[in-house]
């Protein structure tokens, strides 16, 4: 018990940041889904999180209302930005996103009731670590049971060809629309509970390399199935101190390992790491039907 309570008292902001970037990730992972690809969820995040903690320092909405709050206006927004938006495709798509994720962060850096450039401090330290677990236990039961409903195959059979799934009847600009406002509201969720973890928060921690951060959490980990993007956002999260617990402590050379562990990924498991989990399940099953 003592070991557990040391080895917490030591990475407990390891384990919680793990929880965050997983929601993230799987609120990215709805729209890459559908064959969309977005980089706006780091500026959905930055909306939930403002918000959120907004109504707990200002307006002292209790912790869940504070929550509620965040990921609706993230949902909101990005219902407003999905209409338009979600006609475009592929780097279009991303580069309209990522615009937009620009929009956000200026906006944070000029407004007074975000704090400016510094940022929103004194917010609540209210988010735990089973919080952000039951959170993530929740997303990722509802993505496993979405995968399997009518909305999910729709949003399949768009990313496969978007065209023959019009032709079967599929409305296609509504589910688009649907599974943005979906991601969208998850990544607003995880950036309330960011805010309320730490104290604070400023348009640093919601930048371009969160939003790029979360695409490769979902490439590294796999798209094809809910836990991909969780395997990764674990794997990226926790890779830094991994190294530093085995004596790499310099800085460019923990990039340079996290580099060469993604190029290895990519190109030896394209379908991430999921792919590990799908091969032994199947050669399980092959071993029992022999």
């Amino acid at each position: 018990m003592d070991y557990l309570l040391q080895f917490f008292a030591i990475y407990g902001s390891v384990i919680n940041y793990i929880g965050i970037n997983a929601l993230l990730a799987l609120s990215l992972n709805i729209t890459l889904s559908s064959g969309m690809l977005s980089l706006g969820n780091s500026a959905f995040a930055a909306l939930g999180g403002y918000t959120a903690g907004v109504l707990s320092l200002h307006f002292k909405l209790p912790y869940i209302l504070s929550l509620a709050g965040g990921s609706c206006i993230a949902g909101f927004v990005g219902l407003i930005i999905g209409l338009p938006v979600l006609r475009l495709r592929g780097v279009f798509l991303a580069m309209a996103t990522l615009a937009f994720g620009e929009v956000v962060r200026l906006a944070a850096v000029n407004l007074d009731i975000t704090g400016g450039a510094e940022g929103l401090t004194g917010i609540p330290n209210i988010t735990t670590t089973w919080m952000i677990y039951l959170a993530l236990a929740g997303t990722a039961y509802f993505i496993a049971v979405l995968r399997g409903s009518r909305l999910g195959w729709g949003l399949v059979s768009m990313r496969e060809d978007e065209t023959a799934a019009g032709s079967l009847g599929i409305h296609t600009t509504y589910y688009k629309v649907v599974a943005f406002v979906i991601g969208a509201m998850i990544a607003g969720l995880a950036g309330g509970m960011y805010a309320h973890l730490n104290y604070l928060i400023t348009p640093r921690d919601f930048g371009f390399f969160v939003a790029v951060d979360l695409l490769i959490y979902n490439i590294v980990g796999g798209t094809g199935v809910w836990y991909g993007p969780i395997l990764g956002a674990a794997m990226l999260t926790a890779l830094p101190e991994v190294l530093r617990g085995v004596g790499v402590t310099a800085g460019p050379i923990r990039m340079g390992v996290n580099g060469i562990i993604l190029l290895l990924i990519i190109l030896f498991l394209p379908n991430g790491l999921a792919s590990l989990f799908s091969k032994k399940r199947s050669s399980t099953v092959g071993t029992e039907a022999g």
